[in-house]
């Protein structure tokens, strides 16, 4: 560890507190999509005594935040999400979400005050850096997706244009304080379906007169599970989950339609068009089998997120710099989740990265993971965070590795 990198991770505990009480104030007040005004009110807040160059989204809750070195140089773009989930919280913390049917279950609130409080430890190097650092508060990544009308509104143009990009995640099954990535893909494109099948509606004790679409509907759902174990290599997959089905509204009547809604999450461009046309084929022609019409609609979401091979190898280094060899993990395979921080990636080189969050005592295996209603998080895995933030962006601006 070099002295620059030791003092990083020794300010960022020292730092901590100030993050885990901010992180904590915007825990109990989870707010949804791209409208956070109390969230981008703690932003601005904490980046207030920074002297920084801040400008926001029109558009969006976004905050986009300009620290610039001592000297010119490289830009780099450092990202944290914002938004909260749609769900109830059943963690018991005293701190818990006080608003009914909303919670922070994948960890935005402590990527905010992680990203907030980086700034605050890079602002008090700002001479040393060569080039800029900037700060990326956005909302919506948990839908409608934030990151699009930040970029469509030219917000990382002109003076404000990175060279390239880092992001952290925080990972509850995975332990404490390390940190894991890959290069190549690291995160799936996710689409939403939607499928109606529509027959004819009558009486329960009589089906003959009727054409009922509720078996239709779950020999689809068969279907698709045999149609993306068999027609996809598994190198390269295709995940197909129904979330929701939906028919009728008494016992003894045949309804008129039955509906499902289901994610499809998939690595590459031929996999994904050919998954969609397979579903539309699917459904279009089971529903035709018996004598029904399907309609389907499939909701573009998120591309795959792809991590440049050369900026891991540095995020790997700048790791074993800050933290020791031993606490960085290769990633053997990609995750299905998804993400709009690959909107970012798709127009400059960057990566994604984990960052393990596993609460003390509790094995990274059977934590709740994220998007859980008990999702918990060490906290003092923050302070490793925090220094990985601000380690990423000194090293790259000042060339040490």
């Amino acid at each position: 560890m070099s002295d620059v990198h030791a003092a990083l991770l020794a300010e960022a505990e020292s730092l901590l507190p100030r993050a885990v009480t901010l992180r904590r104030a915007i825990h109990r007040h989870p707010e949804l999509g791209n409208d956070l005004p109390r969230t981008r009110a703690a932003v601005l807040a904490a980046l207030a005594p920074l002297n920084l160059d801040v400008r926001l989204s029109q558009s969006t809750s976004g905050v986009v935040a300009l620290l610039a070195g001592g000297a010119p140089g490289r830009s780099i773009l450092l990202r944290g999400d914002m938004d909260a989930l749609p769900m109830p919280e059943n963690t018991e913390l005293d701190f818990a979400s006080e608003i009914d049917g909303r919670m922070h279950a994948c960890g935005h609130d402590s990527h905010t005050a992680m990203l907030a409080t980086a700034a605050k430890l890079l602002s008090a190097r700002r001479a040393q850096l060569r080039g800029k650092v900037i700060f990326m508060f956005q909302p919506g990544e948990e839908g409608p997706g934030g990151a699009q009308p930040m970029l469509e509104e030219g917000l990382f143009e002109g003076d404000a244009e990175p060279d390239a990009a880092f992001a952290l995640h925080i990972y509850p099954n995975l332990a404490s304080g390390t940190v894991a990535c890959r290069p190549g893909a690291f995160l799936a494109a996710a689409d939403t379906v939607s499928v109606t099948i529509r027959g004819r509606g009558g009486h329960g004790s009589m089906p003959y007169d009727a054409n009922d679409p509720v078996p239709v509907l779950c020999e689809l759902v068969q279907a698709f599970q045999t149609f993306v174990t068999r027609r996809f290599r598994p190198f390269d997959p295709v995940v197909l989950t129904v979330g929701t089905i939906a028919a009728g509204t008494v016992s003894n009547v045949i309804p008129e339609h039955a509906s499902l809604q289901a994610t499809v999450r998939s690595f590459s461009d031929s996999a994904r068009s050919a998954a969609h046309a397979g579903i539309r084929r699917l459904a279009t022609q089971l529903a035709a089998a018996y004598d029904m019409q399907a309609e389907v609609v499939i909701e573009i979401g998120y591309p795959a997120t792809y991590n440049d091979a050369q900026f891991v190898e540095f995020v790997r280094r700048t790791t074993g710099r800050l933290l020791g060899d031993d606490a960085y993990h290769d990633m053997p395979e990609p995750l299905m989740g998804a993400e709009d921080f690959s909107l970012v990636l798709q127009r400059m080189p960057g990566a994604m990265a984990f960052l393990g969050v596993a609460p003390e005592g509790v094995d990274p295996v059977t934590a709740p993971p994220c998007h859980s209603n008990r999702m918990l998080l060490d906290e003092a895995a923050m302070a490793p965070g925090i220094a990985l933030h601000a380690a990423v962006a000194y090293d790259y601006l000042c060339d040490a590795n």
